[in-house]
């Protein structure tokens, strides 16, 4: 038996199966277990991971009475994630939330809450935490090398959520038109929506490359499609006390940004009091502009050391060395990331600017 036994709970979220292919690549952790309602859901991982009969559920509380288990893997759908996380807290297991955090800020407390007094850990992952060029880009931002960060500026998104499965395997055009009228990203009492989807990646890195700031005020617009009850492009500006950062998400790239960066392209640009840092995704290297040499210098990203290059290693590593969650995965700082994605809901719906929501 490994160290580490870990359950899959849900494959409503496609990260699902990237996610265990980290656990069964992972030399001190095995997949213990997985569930979902809907036995066809797990197919392919049962047969990607070769998961015996005995370790596939479809009644959630005989997955978590799994002995020896002591990591749950959350891909429930956005609008459950909340009451998923308190089904899982009773039974003493540590929990990796998949991005986004929460469909509210009340769901996101319920979630803190249902861990709080239970002694273990709970840790949300966004993905965009292990590029190594925004892990770059921080660390020149703390190594003050552009003074004061006081502008983040962020763009992410993809050709949309259905268009490719684990391993970012390519689904057709017709079958994703085909699927959308009955997938939860396209119902709004799901969770789904670009901004739900995408937003919490800008405002959570955001938070931390402001080390916890939060704004003041939140102004944002949404897209509104005939047919479609999500928004499929967003821009939300947040005012700080020390300037405005803007945050856009969008589904309809015209190509994802693992196979070919869309244009915009898809990441951060960081602006400080005395440079800026250019930070995207999938890149190999960050640009920084500096007062003292504002010529473009390209420096050559980080390699992440063993235990921050993904999240199953890196929650892993942490329950073996007692050491706080930090940084994107913290939940204190989702909360503030949490906060801002509230308040756009209300802007955008209201059609005015707000204060954040507390």
């Amino acid at each position: 038996m490994a160290r580490h036994r870990v359950l899959g709970i849900s494959f409503d979220h496609i990260h699902m199966g990237d996610l265990l292919r980290l656990v069964a690549d992972h030399p001190d952790a095995e997949i213990a277990g997985i569930y979902d309602p809907d036995p066809a859901r797990m197919q392919s991982a049962i047969s990607n991971f070769a998961i015996p009969p005995e370790r596939v559920f479809t009644d959630l509380d005989a997955c978590l009475a799994t002995p020896g288990a002591d990591l749950a893997i959350v891909c429930s759908k956005t609008g459950e994630h909340a009451n998923t996380v308190e089904r899982i807290a009773p039974h003493g297991l540590n929990v990796l939330v998949e991005k986004p955090f929460a469909a509210s800020v009340a769901d996101a407390r319920r979630m803190i809450g249902a861990m709080e007094n239970t002694g273990k850990r709970l840790a949300i992952n966004w993905p965009l935490a292990w590029y190594p060029s925004h892990n770059t880009a921080k660390r020149l931002v703390d190594e003050g090398r552009i003074g004061d960060v006081i502008e983040v500026h962020f763009y992410d998104g993809n050709r949309g959520p259905l268009f490719h499965l684990a391993d970012k395997v390519d689904v057709s055009p017709e079958e994703v038109e085909r699927q959308k009228p009955g997938s939860w990203w396209y119902k709004k009492a799901a969770g789904g929506g670009s901004l739900l989807d995408y937003l919490g990646y800008g405002t959570t890195l955001g938070t931390w490359f402001l080390d916890g700031e939060a704004p003041i005020e939140v102004s944002c617009m949404i897209d509104e499609t005939p047919g479609i009850e999500v928004d499929q492009h967003s821009i939300t500006v947040c005012r700080y006390a020390r300037g405005l950062s803007k945050f856009e998400t969008r589904w309809g790239t015209l190509t994802d940004p693992w196979t070919q960066q869309p244009q915009p392209k898809c990441g951060f640009v960081l602006v400080g009091t005395d440079g800026s840092i250019a930070s995207y995704d999938y890149d190999d290297h960050v640009t920084l502009q500096t007062r003292s040499n504002p010529s473009h210098t390209k420096i050559p990203v980080d390699v992440l050391p063993p235990g921050r290059r993904a999240p199953i290693e890196y929650v892993l590593a942490r329950l073996d060395d007692g050491a706080p969650i930090t940084g994107p995965l913290d939940p204190a700082f989702c909360l503030t990331g949490q906060r801002i994605i509230d308040s756009a809901v209300l802007s955008a719906t209201t059609k005015r600017t707000v204060p954040l929501v507390p």
